[in-house]
């Protein structure tokens, strides 16, 4: 296997340890709360208020790895589906990553909302840019 098809399985698995590292932090905050009985079970069963702030923090960031990630991992698995994996995708899968790391050290400390969508918006720009390299070689090889 050429060594851009792995490094771009590696961007793929630091992204999903990233999800995995938020929801172990995120068990760590609500698990120990509920199995004491500081907040009850009827508390939580619908919505989410009843945990402290850190723990809506890391639930947020959480459900947010399951939105633009997943069309990472599409894109990511399409180019691998492919073959001849580019230098530039590699670039991009991994500055992708990068800026949702960063984006989800913002959404759970300082929270800065402007920020967080700045780093967002970079994402998504970088997810598109992955997305339309993809698809020329897709349409135009």
């Amino acid at each position: 296997m050429p060594l851009v098809a792995k490094l771009l399985i590696l961007s793929i698995a630091a992204q999903a340890l990233l999800t995995v590292a938020i929801l172990v932090l995120m068990g760590r905050e609500r698990v120990p709360r509920v199995m004491s009985g500081e907040i009850p079970m009827a508390d939580i069963a619908v919505e989410r208020t009843a945990y402290p702030l850190r723990a809506r923090l890391l639930s947020n960031s959480f459900d947010n790895q399951f939105q633009l990630p997943v069309l990472f991992y599409v894109a990511a698995l399409l180019a691998l589906l492919l073959g001849g994996v580019t230098w530039l995708e590699v670039v991009a899968a991994w500055l992708f990553v990068a800026l949702r790391y960063v984006h989800a050290i913002i959404h759970v400390t300082t929270n800065h909302v402007l920020r967080r969508f700045t780093v967002y918006s970079a994402g998504l720009a970088v997810l598109v840019i992955l997305w339309l390299m993809v698809l020329f070689r897709v349409f135009l090889t």
